[in-house]
This record gives C-alpha cells, sequence and structure tokens, in this order.
C-alpha cells in the first residue's frame, strides 16, 4: 500500500511539473507575440493563430487552460495591451493595477 501512495505521489508531482513546462511555453508565446505588436503590430493576430492551431491548443490543454475562444480572445486582448508576461505578472504592477481602480472607483463616485 505504501509503495501505492509514493508511486501516486511522484505521478502527481511529475504531472505538476509538466503543467508549469507547458505554461512557462504558453507564457513564451505571449511575450513573442507582444514582441510581434510593439514591432508590426500584429500581435493579436499571432497569438490567435498560434491558440487555434493543433499544437497550441495542445501546448494550452497540457498548461491545464481549455482551449476555447474565450481563451484566444482573451490572450489576444492581453497582447494588445502590450504589457510583457514578466512584468504583468509582478507584484508591482497588481499593486499599481489595484490602485488605479481604485482611483478609478472614487473619481467615478
Amino acid at each position: 500500500m505504501k509503495d501505492f501512495v509514493d508511486g501516486t505521489a511522484f505521478s502527481s508531482e511529475q504531472g505538476s511539473r509538466a503543467r508549469k513546462l507547458f505554461s512557462a511555453v504558453v507564457l513564451a508565446a505571449l511575450d513573442d507575440a507582444i514582441a510581434d505588436h510593439t514591432r508590426y503590430g500584429n500581435g493579436p493576430e499571432q497569438i490567435a493563430r498560434w491558440a487555434r492551431s493543433r499544437d497550441g491548443r495542445e501546448v494550452l490543454s497540457c498548461a491545464g487552460i481549455d482551449p476555447n475562444e474565450r481563451v484566444v480572445v482573451g490572450l489576444m486582448n492581453f497582447v494588445s495591451k502590450g504589457v510583457r508576461t514578466s512584468v504583468a505578472l509582478s507584484r508591482e504592477e497588481s499593486e499599481r493595477r489595484a490602485a488605479a481602480e481604485a482611483d478609478a472607483e472614487v473619481e467615478a463616485a
């Protein structure tokens, strides 16, 4: 019984590591599309083409993301904002956004 539990824990850990790896691939694809958006202006179309492709759907699925049209639209919106993923995921950026939203709510009231 103990071997079964150890094997299950190992499989779960290995699956988690694989999911993180594929998530990193998704973030790299987003960064590439953002770079294309700043250079050529076609970043949202590039990420949409990738996400709708067979390889893109497979990578998104392996990353634990359901590759539906809503996700594609969200990826396109993210790329069109032009904020790099490393910046968007940082604590400072999320605190800055929260402060900006709070200021907007105060101005609206």
